[in-house]
């Protein structure tokens, strides 16, 4: 056996004695490395560990990212307590595979979109500006499914005013993706309606580009969920590590203990919000350094993996298009 061939062998070893879990479930270094780095960065590794199992469940190629993992701030219906978590959410692509795996989708129509809107929200964040959004007031989308050999279509009409993302719980003004992209993000949500009204084995569960920016009122049992004063067990990494050793951040993560309840969600909804809608790499480094420096001093971890993933994901579009354009 060659050096290099035993130093392979060896580092394949030592990561499945770290990691057994990450084995079992049939991910090898490079592919954790991918995941963590390149798929979700900033993610907590155990959301990560969740997006494996939801994928293996469903049969579906994680390392095509079929499903996202979205930082909401969930709201209990009971304590009304609220705490952040990375909820996994399928992605409009993943219904797209579905119905195509399917092999009874038979196309879809070009969307047909409503006349236009143009209305006035007031900047939370300036009281003397008014933002002005141009927006359909509906989209209609058709699918068609192959049903007794026939074509049949399913329709689906989505209005604009009851879709759209919110810079905060604390304003009616959209934010930055529904301002940049009315048309387009309201396309994608009439179109999961529809695939979903096709295909009903897809299931109900909304996609991340409905849920972006929204908040999930859930109905759980008061106390059950830990408090923003105490820091999360990150009980997936310690049952890979197969002891209770407090998680390992990933790169450039600090971890940090919140020692008094802190409503950061306007503030981390506008830094979002100037993240993604930036529109070159300059732009989007000023906001990354800014919402990197304020996320750090909030001494929230959920809020620092957040941004980190959302800077991630938008420096990776920033790229493709500039790529595309060359």
């Amino acid at each position: 056996m060659s050096n290099i061939t035993s130093i392979k062998q060896q580092a394949v070893e030592n990561f499945a004695a770290q990691f057994p879990i990450l084995v079992q479930r049939g991910i090898d270094e490079p592919t954790w490395n991918a995941l963590c780095n390149t798929i979700y960065p900033g993610a907590n590794p155990d959301s990560v560990v969740m997006a494996i199992d939801y994928c293996k469940a469903r049969g579906l190629d994680i390392l095509l990212k079929p499903v996202h993992l979205v930082p909401m701030q969930v709201t209990d219906a009971r304590s009304k307590d609220k705490v952040w978590r990375d909820v996994p959410m399928p992605g409009i692509g993943m219904y797209r595979i579905q119905a195509d795996r399917s092999g009874n989708y038979a196309g879809a129509d070009e969307p047909v979109f409503g006349p236009d809107v143009t209305e006035e929200f007031q900047d939370p964040y300036n009281q003397q500006n008014k933002i002005k959004v141009t927006y359909p007031q509906w989209c209609k989308y058709t699918v068609y499914k192959v049903v007794n050999g026939q074509r049949v279509a399913f329709h689906a009409l989505e209005r604009w005013k009851e879709n759209y993302a919110t810079q905060s719980g604390k304003t009616e003004c959209p934010n930055a993706m529904w301002r940049k992209r009315p048309y387009a993000q309201l396309a994608k949500c009439t179109e999961a309606q529809a695939l979903r009204k096709a295909w009903p084995e897809i299931g109900s569960e909304p996609t991340a580009e409905e849920m972006e920016g929204k908040e999930i009122v859930i109905n759980e049992i008061p106390g059950s969920q830990p408090t923003q004063s105490t820091k999360p067990a990150s009980r997936a990494l310690d049952a890979m590590r197969n002891q209770g050793t407090a998680p390992v951040t990933l790169d450039h993560e600090q971890a940090a203990e919140t020692t008094e309840q802190v409503d950061h969600a306007s503030a981390y909804a506008d830094h979002c919000a100037a993240i993604e809608g930036s529109s070159e790499t300059t732009e989007w480094q000023q906001a990354y350094t800014a919402a990197w420096t304020w996320a750090n001093e909030t001494g929230d971890q959920a809020i620092i993996n957040g941004i980190k993933q959302i800077a991630g994901e938008r420096k990776r579009q920033l790229d493709a298009e500039r790529g595309n354009h060359q």
